[in-house]
């Protein structure tokens, strides 16, 4: 086994156990999204919304299974960048890789501050959206630098908060249905306007937005204990438990309301509470939405800050990023860079475009995902790790490449700006680095030098 297989200790602190890491990947990918998605795949669909989110699911989980391989065989954080350093042992592209998830990342967190500083703050507090959304990235910041412990458990609080949001509209419409209300037969029902088929493929490919999120657990890799047993049954469990509470939430809302009802509302599952008739306040759905927005954001900026770490410490960004806490032992450089990023995407842009841009971004990292997956077949380690049947991954590049063809024009041009300005800051981090880009950091100093260094 060679030095770059070789276990190594961590600077990082390994304070994940399965059940964290569990609520950790279901808290990030039972984002704010299913809140206002369900909507949109009844426009697609019409009735039977459960079909796509079932689809939706096996596309993700195809991915899910590179994720499992690689990151029970390198359990190092910087996630897909690692992975394609490792793979193609080109610096440019593993650094676009990375560029790609950071990217997306941060301006997912900006995206989210942003809807959490709108409509569903202004039952509480009626503020100007972007000093709000300013102050909210700088409180997930300190969570974020107070250990990835401390912010596991407040994802775990949070968590519980978004899914019991989520089961109440299913226990509601259940009771609706008991009282003689409701209309089952729409579960079955399809868009007149499109065939199944068609409308079953147009709502997977939104539906499956619902599910990403499950990517950022690659980058607490390196902090959870038993990497090999534990993540691969917590990736799989996450991602089936969402599955199962989003084909549920589909049932209920077809039940409930109409496509066309469904399809016209900004909040759909709010709309659903309401045709129940049990009288739930308005207000708190909208709190049960701020968490799940909230819950978001601090997994998305736990990622984006132990990404940067990752990077800077395979040299693809400055080893100034790479500096930890030496009591809290958390990449404080990262997260305050990671930060001032986020709150200047928030300053500038608006959620949709936000949001748009972040979907193809993490499209490229996916799709170099799938294929380092096959190209590091070939590189053997001696611990134990997961490892997918050979045709997954290839049926992951055929549902990334799948998605890639649903991207408009605008999108494409705003992603394409993006990678030239990572290319951008590539070239200058080449430049300016007194050492070769790529190159593994094997010989850093031990962990209580570089914490007494701090």
């Amino acid at each position: 086994m060679d030095s770059a297989t070789a276990p190594q200790e961590s600077k990082l602190k390994q304070a994940i156990n399965g059940p964290l890491l569990y609520l950790f990947i279901l808290g990030d990918v039972l984002g704010a999204g299913i809140y206002a998605l369900v909507g949109k795949v009844a426009g697609e669909v019409g009735g039977a919304i459960w079909v796509p989110l079932l689809v939706a699911l096996f596309l993700a989980m195809l991915t899910a299974a590179s994720y499992a391989e690689l990151v029970t065989k390198y359990p190092k954080a910087g996630g897909a960048a690692l992975f394609a350093e490792r793979a193609f042992k080109l610096p440019w592209l593993s650094f676009l890789v990375g560029f790609c998830m950071l990217a997306a990342g941060v301006t997912s967190a900006a995206g989210l501050s942003l809807a959490f500083a709108g409509d569903y703050l202004k039952p509480f507090l009626d503020v100007p959206a972007v000093p709000a959304a300013l102050i909210f990235l700088v409180l997930v910041a300190f969570i974020n630098a107070r250990g990835v412990k401390e912010s596991v458990r407040a994802n775990v609080i949070m968590t519980v908060i978004e899914v019991s949001g989520l089961v109440l509209v299913i226990v509601l419409v259940g009771l609706m249905l008991g009282n003689g209300d409701g209309d089952v037969s729409r579960v079955v029902e399809f868009n007149p306007e499109v065939s199944p088929a068609a409308g079953i493929l147009a709502a997977s490919l939104l539906a499956y937005y619902s599910f990403v999120g499950f990517e950022t657990s690659a980058n607490v890799a390196e902090e959870v204990r038993d990497v090999h047993r534990v993540y691969p049954k917590a990736l799989f469990a996450s991602l089936l438990t969402a599955g199962v509470i989003y084909v549920l939430i589909g049932l209920a809302s077809s039940i409930a309301l109409s496509p066309e009802e469904l399809n016209e509302s900004s909040g759909p599952l709010l709309q659903v509470v309401q045709a129940t008739g049990f009288g739930v306040p308005d207000w708190l759905f909208g709190l049960i939405a701020l968490v799940a927005v909230a819950n978001g954001a601090l997994l998305t900026m736990i990622m984006a800050s132990r990404l940067t770490f990752g990077m800077a410490e395979q040299s693809l960004l400055p080893r100034a990023l790479g500096r930890v806490l030496p009591k809290r032992q958390t990449p404080w450089v990262a997260i305050i860079v990671t930060t001032v990023a986020a709150m200047a995407l928030t300053a500038t842009g608006d959620l949709q475009s936000l949001a748009e841009t972040v979907v193809l971004l993490l499209l490229f990292v996916f799709i170099s995902t799938n294929v380092a997956v096959l190209v590091l077949r070939r590189d053997k380690v001696e611990h134990k790790h997961f490892r997918a049947p050979t045709v997954i991954p290839y049926l992951a590049l055929a549902s990334c490449a799948l998605l890639l063809t649903q991207q408009g024009g605008a999108i494409w041009l705003r992603a394409g700006i993006l990678l030239a300005i990572g290319l951008a800051l590539f070239f200058l981090v080449r430049w300016l680095s007194p050492r070769k880009l790529g190159e593994d950091s094997h010989n850093d100093a031990p962990v209580k030098e570089s914490g007494n260094a701090l």
